[in-house]
């Protein structure tokens, strides 16, 4: 999850740098945000850390790795684009979270945390959606669930 968190992050000032709506600006912030409270976790639980010295748009997890390189490839196309690569990344994060919640995390601090992420996740997918609503396009929940 904290690869996953940096994903977004990435994307979204990537994307930020090309399209200039505050949209991306203001969820790349909220993923480092993201992305701290689960470093926070594996600090206080002894976890490896995967992305210790981490470089923008490079991960250890090369299910991730490739992730990447493809949404980024996708949302160069076009702002709209763009902010169906967003959804997307939300989508993926809810259904991640979602699963590790009722599947193998009980831990109270971690399921505190990953709530928390999905709540985040949740509503950065809003912001995406309304943003493809009001251009006129729609975006279907999970392709992943």
């Amino acid at each position: 999850m904290r690869e996953e968190e940096l994903l977004a992050h990435d994307v979204y000032v990537l994307f930020y740098t090309l399209y200039k709506i505050p949209v991306f600006n203001n969820i790349s912030l909220a993923e480092t945000q993201h992305a701290e409270a689960v470093k926070t976790l594996l600090l206080k639980y002894s976890l490896p850390e995967p992305a210790l010295n981490h470089v923008a748009g490079v991960f250890i997890n090369s299910d991730l790795q490739a992730l990447y390189t493809s949404l980024v490839a996708q949302g160069k196309g076009s702002l709209t684009a763009a902010l169906t690569v967003g959804a997307t990344i939300e989508d993926l994060d809810i259904n991640d979270l979602h699963n590790h919640i009722s599947a193998d995390v009980d831990n109270q601090d971690i399921l505190f945390v990953f709530s928390n992420l999905e709540k985040g996740s949740r509503n950065h997918l809003r912001s995406f959606y309304r943003l493809l609503i009001a251009k006129g396009l729609t975006y279907t929940l999970s392709i992943f669930q």
